[in-house]
């Protein structure tokens, strides 16, 4: 990794600790009403957690707006099929996930530093070994950086991706991380949410 690239690192982190900050903040009522949501429609806990790998592969504990019903397969949405997806999703979660609302609470996951805004997204520890093969294939790594809400990958693949594929532009962008990268990456990311731009 390029010296200007590790100082961006640097910076990068002071960036997602602000930015985390101000989300948390402007919207955190909006989390409190999806949150109560949640409670009212559907049985469980209001937030999914599960152990997912990081930087330099430390475990840390994702968190998110649970968008599936207790007590389904642990298994990755993107290796369900739509009927699966369907069966085990209930009715304001799968809204939930149309939107990405349900990564919301991984604004916390940022302001803590298990994760950045953007950068490759962190498979699973326990359910994922097929991807964490393909990335530990690759040069550069894509754990030589912090997982991200969005990435290079998320924005250029659909949900039925090739892992592979997934973990080659996960090192693509590792190799060419700077500002402009991940300003691009981000814009592209917000216009999706909101329905201005189609996901690739």
């Amino acid at each position: 990794m390029k010296k200007s690239q590790k100082v961006y690192l640097f910076f990068k982190r002071i960036i997602s600790i602000f930015g985390s900050f101000l989300g948390i903040i402007l919207l955190g009522l909006l989390m409190i009403i999806v949150a109560i949501i949640i409670k009212l429609t559907s049985k469980g806990p209001v937030l999914f957690k599960q152990q997912r790998i990081g930087k330099n592969k430390k475990i840390f504990k994702i968190y998110k707006f649970r968008s599936m019903k207790v007590g389904v397969p642990e298994i990755p949405p993107s290796e369900m099929s739509e009927e699966e997806q369907k069966a085990y999703t209930y009715k304001f979660g799968s809204f939930l996930r149309k939107t990405s609302l349900d990564e919301l609470p991984q604004l916390f996951n940022i302001l803590k530093g298990d994760m950045a805004f953007i950068g490759p997204r962190p498979g699973a520890a326990n359910n994922e070994q097929e991807l964490q093969d393909a990335r530990d294939a690759q040069d550069p790594s894509p754990y030589l950086v912090k997982p991200g809400l969005s990435g290079y990958a998320q924005i250029h693949l659909k949900r039925d991706h090739d892992i592979y594929k997934k973990a080659e532009l996960d090192s693509y962008y590792v190799k060419r991380i700077s500002f402009w990268l991940d300003f691009k990456i981000f814009f592209y990311s917000i216009l999706v949410a909101f329905g201005f731009a189609k996901g690739r």
